[in-house]
């Protein structure tokens, strides 16, 4: 493992650092004269550019400690004596902007040492996730001793002229950001290391002061703030296979190992690559010579089936193994050889791909291929938890789940990787828990749930994603927002972090109480109202059907199960009196629910008041919100697995129709309601498709679909939080045709495990809770007490 240093305790920061303005100032590359005021017309600092700092120092001793604090607009990565050390900042907003705090102690000698960054800003063709002011650097030493590296004008700049930005053209919608063309007979090399001449280089422009958020006085700029989660980590992975090749002999080491594959001159070569599996990778490409030859190194997660239009719709995928007689698009970065020796590039943002599609033109020259990897990189999480069963699949759908949630975890959650890398609350919900469940890390929920608080319009609602630099109101995400401040509730023991998120709880309810009627139900709410990505009879772009007043009993339901949530946070950690405003709306709403939607020959809600449409999402949220009663529930459930004229639940909604039929007691059955999952394994897949059209869905990988990295947990062996902070567990296994089966989470006070064999009709059971952990355990309506420590039953 490549990784960077981990991070350092926040005590670790000077006090004075976070409450007075930094000495360090922000840096920027070449260009005229500027200052604080009058940097922002400087109209080129908010264009395309990448730029790179250096500044030497001498000690007169190897340090035992050199802490210091560094941020960029729009990224950086730092180097010290030639190694990569740092990069970031986490992404966040201008009233949160983050900073790392790293000790360069490590890596510094005796003697002179090179601290060394490049920035770069992505201009118009940033990702819509990043947010900008101006393209800078900052550095701040964290002690007197380490402010000689603060930067200011002592520090030497160039701009890179070889870089330019190049558009990204996908089926689909794409807002990651730009590929890179690369001119290496203009490339700065060896920049970052100790030797370098770089006397050619000016001095840098300071155009701002640094600010923490504590110290700023107005809103102009970053106010920054210390990064709540760790570094992201950095593995060297390597290429399994080479699937295609035309115009060149392709040895049979690569890429597999470090194998040469020269090109020879005049030559059009192409070598398709496959990483075997879906992977987020910094790609490193090494070659020699082929002076003014051109290469081309493209992403794709999948190739497309035959010749497609991609005007023409998202075109059909297939089977994600298959390559023969398909066709190659994806994000490619191009490159100019200089004809020199080991020539090195890897892009400066990572990489989505399974394949690699390379493309080499020579000229007079013959190119050689010194070797080609990648370094996976992603958020630090660690496997905590475990299963254990004679079934195999169950094993296969943990570990493409768990590489879907690792894929679409960075420094923020993700809908997906390869597209559009935002961070979606609907696909945050089950994310988080995925996250607590299988790695017990809550960081990057925490972070999520803290960013969207942030995102908070005047109207009281969430933006659907954050950070953004486009906004898009979701207001069903913002629902789903109070909901997973409920998840957290009940898994984390951290109430008062969550008690602080309750004023903005409020304000999302409030935006939905203008929109009630004198029933209760909901009328013509604004923006964008997201359920599903589901098609049929009044469906439309992912929003369930709206009746002929404006009525929705999808959108009803939802408003019913948050007020119910919301209460119960209120009652236990805010105000009592809301909490029962909330309850006595709730139970308003559930009698008008009853009324408007209950179909009662069909034993089914419909989605509209004329009762001419039905969902599995409608049927599944009034089991959940507990409008249902208990026989009525079991008659729904059989309707929602039998009934083939329900609009389905996607892969992402079948988290929520997979609850609302355990919660009906159909839990024995979960296995039976994964073959979507099976389709997607029979596809070729190694991560789990966005939609449920397998063949032609956009994204190779959505994490929210990887609920089964949840449910194999809560539903199968029946673990799930009965008290706040998961004080207490409750144990509900749903076994169905399983005879031995055992497995752990990681819970706040240690290991949770248990162990179930039947034989002969009888459940032999062993429960290891935690210290300081009791619960229950319930088989077949017979609920048994337990304790701390072991736990055996015999049922």
């Amino acid at each position: 493992m490549l990784g960077l240093p981990s991070p350092l305790a926040a005590q670790q920061l000077s006090a004075d650092l976070m409450q007075k303005p930094w000495k360090a100032q922000w840096i920027t590359g070449p260009g005229r004269p500027i200052n604080q005021y009058t940097a922002t017309s400087d109209l080129s600092l908010r264009d395309y550019g990448v730029y790179k700092f250096r500044k030497t120092i001498e000690l007169k001793e190897k340090p035992a400690s050199f802490v210091i604090h560094v941020s960029a607009d729009n990224r950086y990565k730092l180097f010290v004596n030639g190694r990569q050390i740092s990069q970031g900042p986490a992404r966040g907003d201008l009233y949160f902007w983050n900073f790392e705090t790293v000790d360069l102690a490590p890596y510094l000698q005796a003697g002179n040492n090179t601290v060394a960054a490049v920035v770069w800003n992505d201009g118009r063709l940033k990702p819509e996730a990043q947010i900008s002011y101006l393209t800078a650097f900052i550095l701040q030493g964290n002690t007197a001793a380490e402010e000689v590296l603060n930067t200011n004008n002592s520090w030497k700049t160039i701009k890179d002229e070889s870089y330019q930005p190049l558009t990204v053209r996908v089926p689909g919608y794409y807002v990651a950001g730009p590929a890179e063309l690369v001119d290496m007979t203009k490339h700065v090399k060896d920049w970052q290391k100790a030797g370098y001449n770089d006397s050619q280089w000016v001095s840098a422009r300071a155009i701002a002061p640094g600010l923490t958020k504590d110290a700023a006085v107005n809103s102009t700029g970053w106010m920054l703030v210390p990064s709540p989660i760790p570094p992201m980590e950095m593995t060297q992975q390597r290429l399994v296979a080479t699937r295609q090749a035309e115009g060149v002999q392709v040895p049979a080491g690569f890429p597999a190992t470090k194998t040469r594959v020269t090109i020879p001159a005049n030559t059009r070569a192409t070598i398709l690559l496959d990483q075997g599996e879906l992977t987020n990778a910094y790609p490193t490409l090494v070659f020699s010579g082929g002076r003014e030859a051109t290469l081309s190194m493209g992403y794709a997660e999948a190739l497309y089936e035959g010749k497609p239009n991609v005007r023409m719709g998202m075109p059909a995928k297939g089977n994600r193994n298959e390559v023969e007689g398909k066709t190659f698009i994806g994000k490619a970065d191009s490159l100019i050889s200089d004809g020199t020796t080991n020539q090195e590039y890897t892009p400066l943002w990572w990489r989505t791909y399974r394949y690699i599609q390379l493309a080499v033109n020579t000229k007079a020259d013959p190119l050689v291929i010194e070797d080609l990897y990648g370094t996976f990189t992603g958020y630090p999480f660690e496997v905590q938890a475990r299963l254990q069963t004679r079934n195999p699949e169950l094993k296969q759908m943990l570990d493409i789940g768990w590489r879907t949630a690792r894929l679409c975890a960075f420094e923020t959650y993700m809908d997906c990787p390869y597209y559009e890398q935002l961070q979606y609350i609907g696909d945050a919900r089950i994310q988080a828990l995925v996250s607590m469940y299988y790695a017990g890390d809550d960081r990057l929920a925490r972070y999520g749930l803290t960013l969207m608080d942030h995102s908070r319009i005047p109207e009281g609602i969430t933006l659907s994603r954050y950070p953004t630099d486009l906004h898009q109101q979701i207001p069903t995400f913002s629902l789903w927002w109070v909901a997973m401040l409920h998840d957290y509730y009940m898994y984390r023991p951290d109430s008062q972090f969550i008690k602080d998120k309750l004023p903005g709880a409020r304000q999302v309810l409030s935006f939905f109480e203008r929109y009630q009627q004198a029933d209760g139900s909901l009328k013509d709410i604004p923006y964008w109202v997201f359920t599903d990505w589901s098609e049929g009879k009044g469906w439309d772009f992912g929003m369930a059907p709206i009746g002929k007043n404006g009525e929705s009993a999808v959108l009803d339901m939802q408003l019913l199960w948050t007020y119910q949530l919301a209460a119960d946070l209120e009652n236990r950690l805010g105000l009592k009196e809301l909490a029962s405003q909330y309850t006595s709306r709730a139970e308003q709403l559930k009698k008008t629910i009853q009324r408007k939607y209950w179909n009662a020959s069909r034993n089914l809600y419909a989605d509209t008041e004329t009762k001419d449409t039905y969902s599995q999402h409608a049927n599944s949220l009034a089991i959940l919100a507990g409008v249902t009663s208990a026989p009525q529930a079991t008659t729904v459930a059989q309707a929602l697995l039998t009934d083939t004229t329900l609009v389905p639940a996607s892969i992402y909604f079948k988290y929520y129709l997979h609850q609302a039929l355990t919660k009906a007691g159909r839990g024995d059955d979960y296995l039976s309601w994964l073959d979507k999952w099976r389709e997607n394994m029979t596809m070729g897949l190694t991560t789990w498709a966005e939609t449920s059209d397998v063949s032609t869905t956009r994204s190779d990988c959505h994490a929210w679909g990887s609920s089964p990295n949840i449910e194999f947990f809560r539903t199968v062996l029946g673990i799930e939080s009965d008290a706040p902070g998961f004080s207490r567990v409750r144990i509900t296994p749903h076994l169905g045709s399983i005879d031995d089966i055992s497995g752990e989470i990681p819970h706040p006070n240690g290991k949770l495990s248990v162990n179930y064999k039947v034989q002969q009709g009888k459940l032999r059971a062993e429960i290891n809770l935690p210290e300081r952990t009791a619960g229950n355990f319930v088989w077949k309506g017979k609920s048994l007490p337990l304790k701390a420590g072991k736990n055996q039953f015999t049922l």
